[in-house]
């Protein structure tokens, strides 16, 4: 069990951290910020789904929790290639069948040929928002740290003392790269290296 269990224990704890308990009713849009920022630098295997693309004529919505692709395969489950949006509509009217490559723009993915077909998404997700109603996530339970230091971190920017941010934010990162090792080994721990080509 993680040793700060929910939403509610991660603010206690966070006002006792920044000596800011006055200010609880600003508590839910500090961690809505915090969550903003985690989500643009974190990149870890718990963050990872799979959706089905639905292409129609070589457009489709991507997931709601979209954050950053790993892989898009055909429905035979080849790996198609991202490619440059220009690169993208040079090839879009050429020739038709299996999916070859696509492009993310906005909130939507576009494939060539532009035909209408199925796709697998693997991707990383958004981390599920905290609140009194959503009180415990993936990152929570396995990181509280990172919580708590990112919400420090906003309470410190709010007081604009930049000291207090700066000393929140760099605990923070160390927690981040903490997580970050953990997720490398528990991915990668008992791989072995091979070296391709012809040896000797």
């Amino acid at each position: 069990m993680s040793i700060i269990a929910d939403y509610a224990a991660l603010l206690v704890d966070a006002g006792e951290y920044s000596g800011r308990n006055d200010i609880a009713h600003l508590f839910p849009r500090f961690v809505g910020l915090a969550e903003l920022k985690l989500n643009r630098m974190l990149r870890v295997s718990d963050m990872e789904a799979t959706a089905a693309i639905a292409v129609v004529e070589g457009d489709a919505p991507l997931p709601t929790d979209y954050v950053e692709a790993r892989q898009v395969s055909s429905a035979s489950g080849r790996p198609i290639r991202a490619m440059a949006l220009q690169q993208l509509a040079e090839n879009r009217s050429a020739g038709s069948g299996a999916p070859l490559g696509y492009a993310v723009v906005g909130n939507r993915i576009k494939a060539f040929p532009a035909g209408s077909y199925g796709l697998t998404m693997t991707y990383y997700g958004r981390i599920p928002p905290l609140s009194a109603a959503d009180p415990t996530n993936w990152l929570l339970q396995k990181a509280p740290d990172v919580y708590l230091y990112g919400l420090v971190e906003e309470i410190a920017i709010w007081e604009r003392d930049a000291g207090k941010a700066a000393a929140a934010q760099q605990l923070k990162m160390a927690a981040l790269a903490g997580l970050g090792v953990a997720d490398e080994r528990a991915r990668w721990g008992d791989a072995q290296m091979t070296v391709g080509g012809v040896t000797p």
